[in-house]
């Protein structure tokens, strides 16, 4: 379910759903850019962890759309790459591998 190689939490998380052509847009943005981040399917969760992520996800993103992408304390909504890429420019560079 992690695309993160280290063994450190990334501060980057992206919610998504498998089948979001958007979501995979945002993966590869921040692949480009050599960040570490968690990909969270939505989608495949089941459960009390599903139960707890969209409660998370309502907290950060009222309308639970796709994707919403966390950088830190900010959240972005939708693949808004000049935000985004504003977003990991504001990360401390030891948060980015």
């Amino acid at each position: 379910m992690s695309d993160n190689t280290d063994n450190e939490e990334p501060s980057i998380t992206i919610y998504s759903l498998q089948s979001c052509s958007h979501c995979k847009d945002v993966k590869q943005l921040l692949q480009e850019h050599q960040v570490p981040f968690q990909t969270v399917y939505v989608d495949m969760l089941i459960g009390e962890e599903r139960s707890d992520t969209m409660r998370h996800l309502k907290e950060i993103n009222p309308s639970v759309s796709f994707p919403t992408v966390s950088v830190g304390d900010t959240t972005i909504v939708g693949y808004k790459k000049k935000e985004i890429e504003a977003a990991l420019d504001a990360l401390p560079k030891s948060k980015m591998g």
